[in-house]
């Protein structure tokens, strides 16, 4: 559909922005002043338009299960490696009695009656017409269009809850956020053992203009002999209509991996919210081939689950890691490459995110993400209205590992576009504050400047090369870079690790990130060159150790080994 007039969104929006006034009884629990940038508003909801309603109850206890999961991923706990259960995970977060009575009961007030949508019932569905919404949650529904895509969807700038559910909700969906999920890839013309000191090793010439499977397996150090435990699994998502074509993996591994059995090499499929992966060039994805291209290139013999998430206007990643979590057996890692900014995310519904992958983390599962490809900007190279860097999510999540990506052999480089920074939702956690304060003491864009918040979760934590890729998509090989590429790069090798791990009995390595930055923080090469400019400045700068370019550098294989226990 095309966009209004600039005269006529003026007035519309002008609507948008008047919030509902809480009555006495009700408190605001979650508000914004403006849509999300890149969003009009275009009218207000129509009162039949159906809303397929999520709300969050309150967990049981959420901080002893941090506490677990702390325990369970750090190397010199003596609980490393105990992970849970489902049930196990479940017991801290489902709801007492008390809070269902009392969100089922204000439910019955307005003749509703909701289902669970989450294995440990600490989410609930329900469909509600818009009015009945306005009227429940004291808002304003309103239809919004996003500028660049003209996709449509309904939100409100703002809404309340009766004061009996203060400590019960802690969040409804949809409410306030605007999500926008862009993948990240952009075509282009084409007293443990001691840690060996990471080097690169050496690549063949061809590697300097096209990236392949064989020059990250030399630049890292990677094994290519095949995997041997069928229970150690991968898991790749896709959303936004992008489908992984089961033609195309196979002339990418006659060309790129003629060493491996194509015929025995491939993906299963796994569909959440009525995702699809028809066949044929007409529906080749260039994002989905990519991720699946270079895990399954990469992680030799792997087993590969390719997810695929529907677009019928929910929440696809908080879709993604309920029906995960939902799962005896889910795949021991999870690679995306997709995201968008923070500050489209009500700051509810991204807490709500990120402890759900907080319980993965303890179920054992490394959760990879793309750390974005805007530099310290956004897609639209915008800063957030107060002239602050813009982080993105869900990178910024402390529970999971976020990718950056390097540009360039012997030597690396900071790639221009990779993502990094600050998050202005999340605090920083201990696991990386020496790091971070380490950094922070010499970087060329002060704690001081205002653009960043110092004391947050800081990110990437890693990075791979990511660009340059070569690609098989709809029958031709086409170049890609950004983030995306980067994720999957370092999501195999970790299978590759934890399939090695399993073959002598170790559990996996699960929540990375406190491994990462302390016993493993010196089997990475570090990136001391690049930055990633946005916002009309020129963003920062990698340096000795960590930074927000490139995290804590590239990994070696081999010394990756030794800090896994495999030496």
């Amino acid at each position: 559909m095309l966009l209004p007039s600039l005269s006529l969104v003026a007035l519309l929006t002008g609507l948008a922005y008047a919030t509902p006034t809480p009555a006495p009884s009700m408190y605001v629990h979650a508000q914004r002043t403006r849509p999300a940038r890149g969003f009009v508003a275009l009218s207000t909801a129509s009162s039949d338009h159906l809303l397929d309603m999520r709300i969050h109850l309150a967990q049981r206890d959420p901080a002893g299960l941090r506490a677990v999961l702390d325990a369970v991923s750090d190397p010199s706990h003596p609980q490393y490696g105990q992970y849970l259960s489902r049930a196990q995970v479940e017991s801290f977060t489902r709801p007492t009695d008390e809070t269902r009575n009392a969100v089922n009961n204000w439910l019955a007030t307005h003749g509703l009656n909701a289902t669970d949508a989450s294995s440990a019932g600490d989410w609930i569905a329900v469909q509600v017409p818009a009015s009945v919404a306005n009227t429940m949650l004291g808002a304003e529904y309103t239809l919004f269009a996003h500028e660049r895509s003209n996709s449509t969807l309904v939100r409100t700038l703002s809404y309340s809850l009766p004061l009996s559910l203060q400590g019960h909700v802690k969040t409804v969906w949809p409410g306030t956020s605007c999500q926008s999920s862009n993948p990240a890839p952009q075509p282009t013309s084409a007293p443990a053992p001691q840690i060996p000191a990471p080097t690169p090793g050496k690549t063949d010439a061809s590697c300097k203009n096209t990236v392949t499977p064989k020059c990250l397996q030399q630049l890292y150090q990677i094994p290519t002999t095949r995997a041997k435990v069928a229970s150690n699994k991968i898991g790749v998502t896709a959303y936004i209509n992008q489908f992984g074509q089961k033609s195309d993996l196979r002339s990418f591994l006659q060309q790129f991996r003629p060493d491996i059995d194509d015929s025995n090499t491939g993906f299963n499929t796994q569909s959440i919210d009525g995702g699809v992966n028809p066949q044929g060039s007409g529906s080749a994805g260039v994002e989905a081939n990519l991720d699946l291209q270079y895990t399954i290139g990469l992680a030799t013999g792997v087993p590969t689950t390719f997810i695929t998430v529907g677009n019928q206007g929910r929440n696809g990643f908080l879709d993604t890691i309920t029906q995960l979590l939902a799962s005896d057996s889910p795949p021991q890692v999870l690679t995306t490459s997709y995201g968008q900014s923070e500050d489209d995310v009500a700051p509810q519904d991204a807490e709500a995110m990120c402890n759900a992958y907080m319980q993965l983390g303890a179920r054992g599962v490394s959760i990879l993400f793309a750390s974005g490809d805007s530099g310290v900007g956004d897609s639209n190279d915008e800063c957030k209205r107060d002239g602050k860097f813009q982080p993105t999510f869900p990178a910024g999540c402390p529970f999971l590992t976020a990718v950056g990506s390097t540009d360039g052999i012997a030597p690396e480089r900071g790639a221009s576009f990779s993502s990094g920074g600050f998050s202005e939702l999340f605090a920083q956690p201990s696991y990386q504050s020496a790091h971070i304060a380490t950094f922070l003491s010499r970087s060329s864009v002060p704690a001081s400047s205002g653009r960043f918040n110092p004391s947050g979760r800081a990110f990437p934590d890693v990075s791979t090369l990511g660009t340059r890729f070569a690609v098989i998509n709809a029958g031709r090989t086409t170049g890609v870079q950004g983030t995306s590429a980067s994720s999957p790069v370092f999501a195999s090798i970790i299978a590759l690790l934890n399939d090695e791990r399993a073959q002598r009995g170790m559990p996996p390595l699960g929540f990375l990130n406190p491994w990462l930055y302390g016993k493993a923080s010196g089997a990475f090469m570090d990136v001391v060159e690049g930055n990633n400019p946005g916002c009309g400045t020129d963003g920062f700068e990698a340096a000795k150790g960590w930074d927000p370019v490139t995290g804590l550098g590239t990994p070696s294989y081999p010394a990756l080994r030794v800090a896994a226990g495999l030496a």
